[in-house]
């Protein structure tokens, strides 16, 4: 079995899935939010490993334009784009919010598959409002934490 390096493997396409109702608030709810944090993962993880691949890049090449007698000024220029990168790296989250954004497409999926199934918490015949409450609920939680890791982003500046 081949292992992907990222992450577990992905689920079954979204157009293999059943939608409960033709015209259903819920359902297109947590398809959007599905969709959205899937997008949103996987645009931070492209960026993050982006960044990280340049910097290593960078960094990689610091010695040896440094070993080969290049002007300090070149040295220099190279040591501050590293600076930078990792900078924005600090500043736009790139890495938490891929994983953030990976966790919460995940659990809503997981939500999904188990209403499907009418297993876990959607056994009851409160099924749907059950799902509609915890998608709202995952939500909820993801938006509570962007929210506080953006309140204590200046604090950490602050304290540098």
């Amino acid at each position: 079995m081949v292992r992907r390096e990222d992450g577990p493997r992905p689920a079954q396409p979204v157009a293999a899935v059943v939608p409960p109702a033709t015209e259903d608030p819920t359902w297109d709810r947590l398809e959007d939010q599905i969709s959205w944090y899937d997008r949103k993962s996987s645009d931070a993880q492209r960026r993050y490993k982006w960044l990280k691949l340049l910097e290593l890049a960078v960094a990689a090449a610091l010695p040896v334009v440094a070993g080969v007698g290049s002007p300090a000024l070149v040295t220099g220029i190279l040591a501050a784009v590293i600076v930078v990168l990792e900078g924005a790296q600090h500043l736009y989250q790139f890495q938490e919010r891929w994983i953030t954004y990976r966790s919460t497409a995940e659990a809503l999926k997981h939500e999904r598959y188990l209403y499907l199934a009418k297993a876990g918490p959607y056994l009851r015949a409160d099924r749907h409002q059950q799902l509609a409450e915890r998608i709202e609920g995952l939500i909820s939680q993801e938006h509570a934490k962007w929210t506080s890791s953006q309140q204590q982003a200046p604090s950490r500046s602050e304290a540098g």
